[in-house]
């Protein structure tokens, strides 16, 4: 079968069969992996210590204490990290900005170099970056994207990152503990309340990679139920020895 009609125009049949994923996952990718992150932390956690046959309310305790301290920790970890590239980004544009201001020839002809390097004649490239050297703003912004590949207008929130993070994070962690909330007794509604949860997560993940969604959702139940497995048998064997 052929990718493209022949008989279509050749902008129509290129705009139709010439579309790329998200490469980057835009917001979708971190809120997955947040969520699962806290799913897998969070089953761990409890079944480690369900392992060491403890009582309910303990497993419940221990449930919502990883939640609350593995989401204030995904949060305060996200805003700091978001909050020094950020300023990074910022400090580089503020030494940028500077050089234009102060060496605004040699900045052009930084960038009808960058042009020429590219493939474009130099003539042509000197009179492009000439022209967009005109408005000192434009110039920062054509600087800053070739030079440190990063676009001033768009730089990542701090606070959005940590309400994010902690929010994607507390929901998957949520999961394992939901069903002793709800009146359970035993740890396998947990478990498997848990690893449906993987398995969903796996498969949104594949919205944004080339793996099919049962691939995906597989893999990530297989090693989610790795580690609780794991957990559990360290916390038997360690609830007998301490017993």
């Amino acid at each position: 079968m052929d990718v493209m009609d022949a008989s279509a125009p050749t902008h129509i049949a290129h705009r139709d069969n010439h579309t790329h994923r998200d490469v980057n996952g835009g917001w979708l990718r971190p809120a997955v992996f947040g969520a699962m992150d806290g799913l897998v932390s969070n089953l761990a956690l409890m079944t480690g210590v369900a392992g060491g046959a403890v009582s309910q309310q303990t497993i419940i305790i221990t449930g919502l204490a990883g939640l609350a301290a593995g989401a204030f920790s995904m949060a305060a970890g996200e805003y700091t990290s978001v909050a020094s590239q950020r300023e990074l980004v910022l400090a580089e544009l503020d030494v940028e900005r500077r050089e234009l201001r102060k060496h605004p020839k040699d900045e052009l002809e930084e960038l009808a170099a960058l042009y020429e390097s590219r493939g474009v004649e130099p003539e042509l490239a000197r009179e492009v970056a000439r022209q967009l050297s005109k408005d000192p703003e434009q110039a920062l912004e054509i600087h800053a994207r070739e030079e440190l590949g990063i676009d001033p207008s768009d730089l990542p929130s701090p606070a959005v990152a940590a309400v994010s993070s902690f929010g994607s994070f507390a929901l998957g962690a949520l999961l394992p503990v939901l069903p002793y909330l709800l009146g359970a007794s035993q740890l396998w509604p947990a478990v498997l309340l848990a690893l449906v949860g993987l398995f969903g997560c796996g498969a949104v993940v594949a919205r944004v990679t080339a793996r099919s969604w049962w691939f995906s959702g597989l893999r990530q139940l297989a090693l989610g139920g790795a580690a609780a497995g794991v957990t559990y048998v360290l916390g038997a064997l360690f609830g007998t020895a301490v017993g």
